[in-house]
């Protein structure tokens, strides 16, 4: 009786930790990114991992490996809780601070870009794999936006031109009906964020579109 005792243990203490083992292995479920203006990654993806079309992404690829991009709806921060700017640092902003990313930081002139028009209203589709409560929030960059540096957050400016709790989804994707400001032309980058709130969570998504205004 002793025996079949400690056996029933044993085996209950193995079920646990096979148990715990798969729930750890298991990948969380994966969110979304910006697909129109596409974000780097989304167009990345898109072109394919394994053999991309544009000088661009081969450079992402080539320093991140291909396995990342097909983790396009996962640019995230799981603690963020608003505080974007603080635990992002400059020039990481693409990646969300995260070195699994490090190729969507990547700064250079050739990211194929979405023409947008100068000003006015645009709806921005958000691609999402889960969708969750939250704010969305996009930013624009300065006139006088220089590509080929790393991008850093004084180079967006200082309020998003659109911010909204949980935008309406159609055809599996957020609509973001924002109003493009004026006075922005040329090559610039759009940023999202994409906060979730307490008590569902901290965790905020993030993307970069390279577009072409006007």
């Amino acid at each position: 009786m002793r025996f079949r005792r400690a056996a029933a243990i044993v085996a209950a203490f193995s079920g646990a930790v096979m148990s715990l083992s798969v729930v750890a292995a298991t990948p969380a479920f994966a969110h979304g990114s910006m697909s129109n203006p596409a974000s780097r990654i989304w167009r990345c993806f898109n072109e394919g991992p394994e053999n991309p079309k544009s000088a661009a992404c081969k450079a992402a690829v080539k320093a991140g490996g291909a396995w990342v991009i097909y983790d396009w709806d996962e640019v995230n921060q799981p603690n963020a809780n608003g505080k974007s700017r603080q635990i992002i640092p400059d020039g990481k902003l693409c990646s969300a601070g995260r070195d699994k990313y490090k190729g969507l930081d990547l700064p250079r002139a050739d990211w194929p870009a979405t023409n947008l028009p100068a000003s006015g209203p645009f709806t921005f589709k958000y691609k999402e794999t889960a969708a969750h409560p939250g704010t969305f929030e996009l930013y624009i960059t300065k006139q006088g936006y220089d590509p080929t540096q790393p991008l850093k957050w004084s180079d967006l400016e200082p309020t998003p031109f659109y911010s909204q709790l949980n935008p309406p989804i159609s055809g599996g994707a957020y609509q973001l009906a924002a109003t493009i400001p004026a006075g922005h032309t040329g090559r610039h980058l759009i940023y999202s964020i994409w906060q979730r709130h307490y008590p569902d969570s901290g965790e905020a998504f993030y993307s970069c579109s390279d577009v072409i205004l006007g």
